[in-house]
Formats: C-alpha cells, structure tokens, sequence
C-alpha cells in the first residue's frame, strides 16, 4: 500500500509510524520547512496518550523530553482550592501524566517515523481543491491511501467536501510563556488552573526552576493581532494574585494563538482519503495530542484487519466518531467555564469545592480507560 501523509505534525508523524508497521510505503508531506519549530507552546499527554505513544514505541523517547505532572489543582481567582484530583489519569494509574514542548513530541515522533522508514518531505504544501499541482499534489494522485493530518485548516478536508464546516473563534484566544521561579506558584508535578475574572490561567513550576504558564483570555471578538506581553497580560489578571506574580516573573513569551471551534464534520473519508487529528475532530480539553496519537494506531489496525480499504476507513471512522464527539462536548463545557460572567464565576466558586472531585472520576474514567491496542513490529 501506498501511502501519503498530508502533515507532519503529531497526527501526521504518528500516523507515518503506525502505516509503515503495518507495511505501508508512507511519505509525508509538510508545508512548513520545521513543524517541529515555534509552533504552539507546551502541551499534557494525559495516560491515554502515553499508552498510544507505547504502542508506537515512542514513549521513553518522549517521557526523556518531558517532565511528569501528579495533581490538577484549580482555584478561584480569589485563590480559594476548588478541586484537586489527579493529572491526566485515573487515581490508581501507575501512569503519570507528561508536559513537554509540542516541537519536543514532534521531534521524537518525526524520528521515529524516519528510522521506522518513513519519507518526510518538508516546505512542500498540498495545493488540494484551491490550485496547485506541485508534489505533494502528484503524490497524492498516485497514493493508494491519502490521510490528512493537516490541522484545522485542512486542505485534505476540503478535497473531501469543499462546502464543508469551516473553523470559527471560539471566543478566546492564548498566550503562553516561561517565568523565572516563583514561590507562589507551588509544588512541582502539579498542574494549576485558576478561574480569573478575564479568563483563565494555567501554570507547572517546571524541574529547572521556571514556571510554564499558559493564560486563555475571554474575548467575544477575536483580536486582530495578539500584541499582549506579560505586562499587559499581568494588568488583565492584576485580581488574581499568583497568575499575577507569575507574569511579573516572566523571561519569555513563547506563542500566541486564537482558540478556534470546528461543526461536526459530516464526511471524514471516502475510501481513499481519511481525515485524523484535528482536520477531523479538534477535541480541545488538553486532548488534541493525545486523541491524535490514538488516530494514528485505530487508522493502521483498522487497515491491518480489513483487507478492504474503504471498509477499513469506514470502520476506523465510526470507532473514532463517537469518541472524538463526547470528548469536543467536554471541551465545550470547559471552554464555557473560562468565559463565563461575574454571576456565573459566583456560582462556580460556591458549588465546584462540593462536586468537582466527587463527579471528576465518574466523568473522566472513559478517556484515561481508553487501550490502543498493539502493532506489529
């Protein structure tokens, strides 16, 4: 089988991984001349993404780059403990889950899928539907399979339906940085999330010392350009008092994003041509990564099982339908939470102490249960 890979990031470089295990000839085709560079910040595989990247044989090489996270703890603005419950994974997981650098996983994936016998070919775009008949373009004509790991702008997306949905602002938009040491921020191995008046923060005291600190703020229209640095930043969060010291600590600014939402995909393969990762389903909720690297195993056992390609995908398609669909609801819910008004902020504070933790295992259990299932060597 011949197989084209549109995109080399973590849906694209995992899926090169699982094709040539299950024999496939895989090349991968990237637009950008790195995509393993400064694209996006740090990123959590929570366990099941762990047990996905073991089924590729990747896991040491991404746990070496890493730094493992024990408890989630979240907090009101006013610094009042809202919840803490385990990172990423049931309570009795021996698995813990892993933050790195997206351009770290990236690397270790891309390296894997090179020694697996991938070919990956970079500053190559796809010309699709829009024109072009470049290389990447040819490939794709000639491939017996056309998988599109290209993200929420997919071209491959739009070969398969040019009407279809298209990405939205989601009503927030990120920054993302390092801070010198801050003792404020807490313990290590503990992911916190405090609920502030603009919008969200996240931040890890990291093993060297620094703090990786991710803040989401709430804004119903999308900025033209996100100009903010930690000043500005500390101005918007001056109510809460760590996320505040934190940027006031801050060494660099590492990415700036948009947050975006995509409808519901009708069409995500056709027999030839599958959509994987975020060019069919951005789930959010920290679970891109992951519910990217499961895509990559479900597409090449599905292949593996059935002769028959287009039964194959039709399969894979609706094993991971379900899935993604329940988890981008989760999201949804989460998102709601950081752009939430005054009122709402006051109710969460009163009622998330008594239930968060109570219901976290019940709601939670189905995604870090999850098993990838093997491939062969």
């Amino acid at each position: 089988m011949k197989a084209v890979v549109i995109g080399a990031g973590v849906a694209g470089s995992a899926s090169a991984i699982a094709l040539r295990r299950i024999g496939a000839e895989v090349t991968v085709y990237e637009a950008y001349p790195d995509p393993a560079g400064p694209v996006g910040a740090f990123l959590s595989l929570a366990v099941n993404g762990l047990r996905a990247l073991d089924s590729l044989g990747c896991l040491e090489a991404v746990r070496a780059v890493g730094f493992e996270v024990d408890r989630q703890l979240m907090w009101s603005g006013r610094g009042r403990r809202l919840g803490d419950v385990p990172r990423g994974r049931a309570a009795d997981d021996p698995l813990r889950s892993v933050t790195l650098r997206r351009a770290d996983l990236v690397a270790a994936l891309r390296a894997e899928a090179v020694r697996r016998g991938a070919r990956i070919v970079v500053d190559e775009r796809l010309g699709g539907p829009d024109g072009g008949a470049g290389p990447a373009d040819e490939a794709v004509a000639g491939a017996d399979l056309v998988v599109g790991a290209d993200g929420l702008r997919s071209t491959v997306r739009r070969m398969l339906d040019p009407a279809g949905p298209q990405p939205a602002y989601a009503g927030l938009y990120g920054v993302a940085g390092v801070a010198r040491a801050v003792p404020e921020a807490g313990p290590g191995r503990t992911f916190n999330m405090t609920f502030g008046r603009r919008g969200a923060f996240a931040h890890l005291p990291a093993p060297d010392g620094t703090v990786w600190w991710s803040a989401q703020i709430a804004d119903p229209v999308a900025p033209a350009e996100i100009k903010l640095g930690a000043e500005e930043l500390a101005e918007l969060f001056a109510a809460e008092e760590v996320p505040r010291r934190i940027l006031g600590a801050t060494e660099r600014i590492d990415a700036a994003t948009l947050f975006h939402v995509l409808p519901p995909v009708p069409r995500r393969q056709d027999g030839r041509c599958v959509l994987v990762g975020d060019a069919a389903h951005p789930v959010g909720a920290g679970q891109g990564a992951s519910i990217a690297l499961e895509d990559a195993i479900a597409l090449a056992r599905a292949l593996r099982a059935e002769p028959d390609r287009p039964t194959a995908l039709a399969a894979f398609d609706r094993e991971r339908a379900d899935r993604a669909g329940k988890l981008a609801r989760t999201a949804a819910t989460n998102r709601s939470a950081k752009t939430a008004g005054p009122l709402a902020s006051l109710v969460r504070e009163a009622v998330m102490p008594l239930v968060f933790t109570r219901v976290y295992s019940r709601s939670t259990d189905w995604l870090y249960d999850y098993r990838p299932g093997a491939l062969p060597q």
